[in-house]
């Protein structure tokens, strides 16, 4: 079972570093990380650009956290998906992601 995490994000750059880690520091790896900013003009992309290749970073022209969601679910190709809020982070009790 391979499993996508998406995360939208418009102009958070530590909350989505935040948001990001938690998901790379599981004990089992997601297939795969979709970070999708959404138009931001602060230093996210940076951000962004530090933690690859670990993530996928999708860039559109800001249209909303809806738009952003849907365009990281087009893109993935796991079996499952994972929702994540650029603010949020993942307990590694509440998600256990599997490997390969």
């Amino acid at each position: 079972m391979k499993i996508s995490v998406i995360i939208p994000v418009y102009n958070r750059p530590q909350m989505v570093k935040r948001a990001i880690l938690s998901v790379l520091n599981q004990t089992e790896v997601a297939h795969e990380v979709l970070v999708i900013n959404d138009g931001s003009t602060d230093e996210t992309v940076q951000v962004l650009a530090s933690f690859e290749p670990h993530i996928h970073v999708i860039h559109q022209l800001n249209r909303g956290v809806s738009a952003a969601r849907n365009a990281g679910i087009k893109q993935a190709s796991g079996d499952w998906l994972a929702l994540l809020d650029s603010d949020d982070a993942v307990s590694y009790t509440h998600l256990t992601l599997p490997t390969n």
